[in-house]
């Protein structure tokens, strides 16, 4: 049954995972271990990797909106 997607160059692994993070940040920790019969600290680590660290997104992304960029130099 995995062959044909991974013909198809589908890596499963990467699929799963991206299906569960954004599962993760769409449902509760309970809902999502329920739902999808993991084990209830599998899911909450999910919810938890899905949730980020808002406070480093918004310094990288301060530092980069303060970077010159080149592309509007005309360099």
């Amino acid at each position: 049954m995995g062959e044909r997607p991974c013909k198809l160059g589908i890596r499963l692994a990467e699929t799963r995972s991206t299906a569960l993070f954004q599962l993760a940040t769409q449902l509760p920790g309970a809902v999502l271990a329920r739902t999808l019969g993991i084990d209830i600290t599998v899911a909450v680590t999910w919810q938890r990797a899905a949730a980020g660290d808002w406070g480093a997104y918004a310094a990288e992304a301060s530092r980069s909106n303060n970077r010159p960029d080149s592309s509007r130099s005309g360099a």
